[in-house]
């Protein structure tokens, strides 16, 4: 997070006054004003492949695509291919299967693919461009949050650990298929869920991880945050993973990004500080929630969401620092 913080802060300052999101504040998707009542949310997000079977990558990265678009309280209106791909080396029928499972999801969330862009790679990569929309007034932002609302997820954690255990076919067929199960969910209920609930902030899991997409949220907000580490929900296997070494790059660095920010409770054992910083792949959305809405909000998650679990607090302190307990 550090290293793309050095990067961003060379570009411009964007000065339109209908840019309602852009970079500066490493929210989930742009969003630009089109009018009184309605505001385009665009995203883009692509990566290798985290499973084996092509139509599951495929189904995988749509939903990743289009998680950015529902963090930010939007619906979905089309998407767009992105293909890197090795012609030479992988058979026709493989970007078939990719493209099929991409669509499979795109026609669960009600929306089409118009058109996209491929290049030839040495190795395979798929994603999307989503285009989204959402009332000006009703965008949710990862800034907002304040003392005393409840941090809920809506995914377990540990699809890092379990995608690098597949190189090494070091994890059981039952759990790379809940992996996969959980993966390709789309995040749809649960935005849905949230905006009945009225939250304005949140942010979806990804690639910094629980805690490192959660700092992110409390600086913007300018509080802190305490995370109850038995309460986050996690994928089989994921800790006896962890604990064997089977840790994405990613998510080696983004525990070591997070020291100056984080402070773990020495209860708190290294194989689930890891998966608290676990590089996540179309992770779930976790949202502040004022308290008087957490038990209406959770039951209702508990019908439409892989998880609905309250995992910790805000409380004021020092902007964007945590403590895990």
């Amino acid at each position: 997070m550090s290293e793309l913080a050095q990067v961003l802060r060379h570009l411009l300052p964007v000065e339109d006054a209908n840019a309602l999101v852009d970079a500066s504040t490493g929210d989930d998707a742009a969003v630009y004003r089109l009018g009184p009542d309605r505001a385009l949310v665009v995203t883009v997000d692509y990566f290798a492949p985290v499973v084996d079977d092509p139509r599951d990558f495929g189904r995988i990265a749509a939903a990743n695509a289009l998680s950015d678009v529902y963090a930010m309280g939007g619906r979905p209106l089309f998407a767009l291919n992105l293909v890197g791909f090795p012609r030479k080396l992988l058979g026709q029928e493989v970007l078939e299967a990719i493209l099929r499972g991409a669509a499979d999801t795109c026609r669960e969330a009600g929306i089409a693919i118009l058109g996209g862009h491929s290049i030839d790679d040495q190795e395979p990569k798929f994603g999307m461009v989503a285009v989204g929309e959402v009332h000006p007034e009703r965008i949710v932002t990862n800034g907002g949050a304040r003392p005393g609302d409840r941090l809920v997820i809506t995914k377990p954690l540990g699809t890092g650990v379990i995608s690098t255990a597949i190189k090494a076919d070091a994890v059981s067929a039952a759990t790379v298929e809940r992996a996969v199960e959980v993966m390709a969910t789309l995040n749809r209920g649960a935005a849905e869920a949230m905006a009945r609930a009225g939250v304005r902030c949140a942010t979806d899991v990804t690639g910094y991880g629980l805690l490192g997409h959660l700092r992110t949220l409390l600086r913007n907000s300018e509080v802190r945050a305490e995370i109850h580490s038995q309460a986050v929900p996690l994928l089989p296997e994921a800790l006896a993973l962890a604990e064997a070494g089977h840790v994405p790059g990613g998510t080696r660095r983004n525990l070591a990004d997070l020291m100056e920010d984080v402070l773990f409770d020495r209860v708190v054992a290294d194989p689930l500080r890891t998966l608290l910083a676990d590089a996540q792949t179309s992770g779930g959305l976790l949202m502040a929630v004022p308290p008087e809405r957490v038990d209406d909000l959770v039951a209702e998650l508990r019908a439409c969401a892989p998880a609905a679990a309250v995992v910790g607090e805000v409380v004021e302190g020092r902007a964007g620092s945590i403590a895990v307990l």
